[in-house]
């Protein structure tokens, strides 16, 4: 063929013309997800996803170093492509190599160990430094000891969104080595739970922290499941985002879902204190939700109580939504409703003063008790405080009988055990005498009640919790009535 141009005569081949022609086909790089990098911990010992985007239809080659054959995929027509990768035990660091016609990406250094997501609202956000008058107790040695190439940390930014999104953030940082530089901002409750999960399990851990301060569950809850509760608000968008109907989930869990966990820790509600007869309901529908988007079974879920503090509004209020008590009894009863999942206790480790009690690591030890126990079968380490289980009347008191007290029952003033309260058919409360009967039953008893009907333990704001078990585990608040309108003597 002939190609005529301005009078003078060119012949080329066609060939060689498409060769030229193709050379200027672009072709767009991967693109990775900001939780899949360098140095992230990937579960190990199971099957996990790796995905990404790229042009429509692109190929795609991906060879992994403890794999013997490369995995070859095609993006779909949205240019999405995601593919299955099966880990294994070692604790050798491994490599992952993507490339396309665009792109050679190489991601180093990457390990295989426990890794944990860890939400909520500002007890979880709270960073190991501490807040302006606000501290957390050891901060400075544990930030100072914090070097360990083997726990890797990963913190989703604060980003809203209106409507599910598929990617985090663009200023979303990658995975980093704990070390002083990098733990200081980082969630003290996942930091202290983290550090000692890997020294006693002796693999790498990866922590996933995301969460916001004075946010409530709804935030953290999708529109298709949330509007089957109640109507949706999202009125508070422009001025508290954190404080508005699903759009954290939207922005800060749902581009994470399919990254393979381990469990999940939860540590929120004292911004749905006013609502605790719908949050045990909420909290077990998120719960479902999130363990259906992540799609790898009734992972493990574990979680904090709010604690006591003195500092709420009406804090002698006793009947109504403005005592926390009723909150926390709604978390109580979430584990009785929520498979795999466990509650830790912090009755006696709040502070009067602050609604961040600054005693974190007691906090994340006893959520890592309940790991140990539950999931990773270390059967010999307790894990729960007395629960209450059953009553009877007996010599004008009640004997209360409870729940995981094998080793029995403790309090530091067994002459005075405060925070007991005792009411008759009136549904008037008084304060009770408390006394631990053959170790592992409490009796209470009042001279102004001699026909008792129900009790009470920590049914305040502000309370020290005075019941343990022989572990020194705190028995939560609790009541055995369900009065709409018992009240406490004069």
């Amino acid at each position: 063929m002939t190609i005529y141009n301005q009078g003078k005569t060119s012949v080329y081949h066609i060939p060689l013309l498409l060769l030229f022609l193709s050379s200027f086909i672009i072709h767009a790089k991967i693109e990775l997800p900001a939780i899949v990098s360098s140095n992230m911990v990937l579960q190990r010992n199971t099957t996990v996803k790796v995905w990404g985007w790229a042009d429509k239809g692109e190929k795609i080659t991906i060879t992994a170093s403890w794999l013997s054959k490369p995995v070859q995929i095609t993006t779909n027509n949205e240019g999405e492509w995601i593919t299955n990768l099966k880990t294994t035990n070692t604790k050798e660091p491994q490599t992952i190599s993507l490339k396309s016609n665009a792109s050679d990406i190489i991601l180093k250094n990457v390990v295989f160990g426990e890794v944990w997501l860890c939400s909520g609202q500002s007890n979880m956000n709270f960073g190991l430094v501490g807040n302006p008058g606000q501290p957390v107790y050891g901060s400075v040695q544990t930030i100072a000891n914090s070097r360990n190439k083997n726990l890797r940390l990963f913190t989703v930014k604060k980003s809203p969104s209106l409507e599910p999104t598929k990617k985090l953030h663009s200023k979303n940082e990658e995975w980093t080595y704990a070390n002083p530089n990098t733990v200081p901002e980082f969630s003290a409750i996942a930091y202290f739970f983290g550090s000692q999960l890997q020294k006693i399990l002796d693999v790498p851990v990866g922590m996933i922290h995301s969460s916001w301060g004075a946010s409530p569950i709804q935030a953290w809850m999708s529109k298709e499941v949330l509007e089957k509760h109640q109507q949706l608000d999202f009125s508070n968008y422009n001025k508290k985002p954190n404080k508005t109907n699903t759009v954290l989930f939207n922005g800060m869990i749902n581009p994470i879902t399919s990254y393979t966990i381990k469990g999940a820790l939860w540590y929120q509600g004292e911004a749905n204190r006013p609502e605790p007869q719908h949050y045990t309901k909420l909290m077990s529908m998120m719960v479902k939700e999130w363990r259906a988007k992540w799609d790898i079974g009734d992972f493990p879920f574990y979680y904090v109580q709010i604690a006591p503090f003195s500092s709420y509004k009406a804090i002698h209020e006793y009947n109504n939504y403005k005592n926390a008590a009723f909150l926390r009894e709604a978390q109580l009863k979430a584990m009785d409703i929520i498979p795999n999942s466990f509650m830790a206790c912090t009755m006696d480790i709040g502070s009067k003063i602050s609604i961040h009690p600054p005693r974190k690591k007691e906090v994340a030890d006893r959520l890592l008790n309940i790991a140990l126990h539950k999931t990773y079968n270390y059967k010999t380490i307790d894990f729960s405080g007395p629960i209450f289980d059953s009553m009877e009347t007996k010599d004008n008191g009640l004997l209360l009988k409870f729940k995981y007290a094998e080793n029995g029952l403790y309090a530091f003033e067994s002459e005075h055990i405060e925070g007991f309260e005792i009411a008759g058919e009136d549904k008037v409360f008084y304060p009770a005498e408390a006394k631990i009967i053959n170790k592992r039953h409490l009796f209470i008893s009042n001279e102004n009640v001699a026909n008792p009907k129900a009790a009470r333990y920590g049914w305040q704001n502000w309370i020290k919790g005075s019941l343990f078990d022989c572990s020194l585990l705190p028995a939560p608040s609790f009541r055995t009535d369900n009065w709409d309108k018992g009240q406490r003597s004069q």
